[in-house]
């Protein structure tokens, strides 16, 4: 048995026993998302050209269905079988030892299977400033040797979402679950947690065609950073605010979760509202956005929505979401503040490279286009 010094209220034994345990619990999920994935119907949409190839990839696309389907699976076990999620927290190191174990097998069996095919698909070398420095041993490890590798035909890198992000939000629910079981009853801030949580995942999906025209699944293959960023960090790392919430069940004041409810409802707008607006002008120039025809500059770039207001405005309503996660912890410690601070480190510095990218391709334009959307993320400021 191993004892690891724990965030606060986290659970400090590790055993061989319990990495099983997380081996079968994680393993057995993705296995099941994956069954569900090429069972359950869903659209079918073709995606952005590829770098190099210009060749579009036909997608399915039932994310939906999954994330209602374990709904029901946790529904039914809740009712009829006493299913509890709080093991989850008590095993969570666990869990998080065995994520980063079915990583390094998944990704050696990926390198495998694209080695025997004797393919290499990867973007041209002007598809990001960064792509010649990706071709030694450790950094085709580290970003992958395939644009699209597949399996049954199921689409790796768009199906790593799923256990990404749905298993984020039962490892979110397992602390609303334990609160209950101590305490009776939810908290204010631990309801609106679940909450801003829950909205925030239901409108992926709701927009879920929205991941097709994002950088990631168009130009970046698939290897260590995209896949152990999926199912590793972000269940584990972006629900780390649960934590402080179970720990400290005093309630907070009810007017100050309705100011993070305002803050995240405007994040949330924006986030979700300008990447369904450049998605929608990606596969159609002739939308409408806000009810008019979409405007464009120089006919290739659009200055409609709120793409007329900041050319990576995106980002400021995720900054804005993940800020409200946070700020439901309250403000006696920095650990929860650290997803949004990182998260906006990781934003300021993409877009900045976006920019030079964009600037490379569009040249003059994308000059008249900074006139008409004057900043990046913060209004005067960056």
């Amino acid at each position: 048995m191993v004892i690891i010094a724990p965030v606060e209220g986290m659970p400090q034994e590790v055993s061989v026993l319990g990495v099983v345990f997380g081996l079968a619990v994680y393993g057995g999920f993705i296995a099941l998302l994956f069954a569900l994935t090429r069972l359950l119907p869903g659209r079918r949409l073709r995606g952005q050209p590829l770098p190099g190839s210009g060749q579009r990839l036909t997608y399915k696309l039932n994310g939906m269905a999954l994330f209602v389907a374990v709904h029901m699976l946790l529904f039914v076990g809740a009712w009829f079988v006493d299913l509890s999620l709080t093991p989850l927290l008590e095993h969570f190191w666990s869990l998080l030892i065995a994520a980063n174990l079915i990583t390094l097998v998944w990704l050696a069996l990926m390198n495998r299977a694209t080695r025997a095919k004797g393919e290499r698909t990867k973007p041209k070398p002007d598809a990001d400033p960064s792509d010649t420095a990706k071709e030694g041993a450790l950094a085709r490890w580290w970003y992958g040797l395939e644009l699209n590798p597949s399996f049954l035909g199921v689409d790796l890198k768009v199906f790593a979402y799923q256990p990404s992000l749905i298993g984020l939000g039962v490892l979110n629910l397992a602390f609303a679950w334990a609160q209950f079981e101590q305490l009776g009853h939810l908290t204010p801030q631990m309801l609106a947690y679940q909450v801003f949580w829950w909205a925030y995942l239901f409108t992926h999906y709701w927009l879920e065609d929205n991941v097709l025209s994002m950088w990631d699944v168009i130009a970046e293959r698939f290897g260590f950073m995209l896949l152990w960023g999926d199912l590793v960090l972000v269940p584990f790392f972006y629900s780390i605010g649960g934590w402080w919430l179970l720990a400290h069940p005093e309630p907070m004041p009810l007017w100050r979760v309705g100011a993070i409810a305002g803050l995240y409802s405007l994040g949330l707008w924006i986030f979700r509202g300008s990447n369904a607006q450049k998605n929608r002008f990606k596969r159609d120039p002739t939308t409408t956005i806000w009810g008019k025809p979409a405007k464009l500059l120089g006919g290739r770039l659009l200055v409609s929505g709120w793409w007329g207001i900041g050319r990576k405005i995106n980002y400021t309503g995720e900054i804005m979401v993940y800020t409200s996660f946070a700020l439901c912890t309250g403000f006696d410690a920095i650990v929860p503040y650290l997803l949004p601070l990182w998260l906006a480190s990781l934003l300021i510095h993409r877009a900045w490279r976006d920019e030079q990218r964009c600037a490379a391709k569009y040249g003059e334009l994308w000059v008249e286009y900074t006139k008409v959307a004057k900043f990046r993320m913060i209004p005067w400021v960056y």
